[in-house]
């Protein structure tokens, strides 16, 4: 299946070059065209990741991506002229995942892409893994254990997955970390451990109690 890019970018020059660029290497492109319908663009097309300019008309980039982060963990990728360190700073700080400055190296930015769609919709070979009971369905992003389901977010589904994926050895928080957050600056440490609590919640809610047992200096085990 295509993955799905969705460009906010109001140049039509620039707008035409990247839908041409993108569509040409395998993706499926929607451009936004309504700036004052942008969020509800975006979520009646569920794209798997997001192109965005800073300058825009009506709410700028950074408004537009805190706006995303407050429904979605889906990849944004800054692409734009304003090259400031605050620029790339703010970006990082508001929820994005790239920053690249306009004239952009075209084979720079499709590595980019692939490289966040492949970390972030990761493919594993199964669909599911199993594990005490435990059934972690990777495409509905689901754990489900004696007929009780709990739906999980982007990231407390990876970090199940990576567990799952290593059941039965001790995974270093350091790792799980370089899994979930590879190349990004500015990473709380105590992110890992927001997660992780959120995860043993819901684990709890449907019968699965110390599922996930941590090991004094080591890391996470099931």
């Amino acid at each position: 299946m295509k993955k799905k890019i969705l460009l906010i970018e109001d140049d039509f020059t620039i707008q035409t070059q990247l839908k041409t660029l993108l569509s040409g290497n395998g993706y499926e492109v929607f451009v936004v065209t309504d700036f004052s319908q942008t969020i509800r663009q975006i979520k009646e097309f569920v794209p798997h990741l997001v192109i965005l300019d800073i300058k825009l008309p009506g709410n700028n980039g950074f408004e537009i991506c805190s706006q995303i982060r407050t429904f979605s963990d889906m990849p944004i990728v800054f692409v734009t002229g304003s090259n400031t360190d605050m620029d790339e700073l703010n970006s990082i700080m508001l929820g994005g995942d790239a920053f690249i400055t306009k004239p952009y190296n075209t084979a720079i930015l499709l590595a980019k892409i692939a490289a966040l769609l492949k970390r972030i919709y990761f493919s594993p070979q199964t669909s599911f893994f199993t594990w005490n009971g435990a059934t972690l369905h990777l495409e509905s992003s689901m754990i489900e254990y004696r007929g009780q389901k709990a739906e999980l977010t982007k990231n407390e589904l990876k970090i199940l997955f990576y567990l799952f994926k290593n059941a039965g050895k001790i995974c270093s928080r350091n790792d799980i970390i370089d899994f979930l957050w590879d190349n990004q600056l500015y990473v709380d440490d105590n992110a890992l451990s927001v997660n992780i609590t959120r995860i043993r919640d819901k684990l709890t809610a449907i019968g699965l109690t110390d599922f996930i047992k941590t090991r004094h200096r080591q890391g996470y085990t099931l």
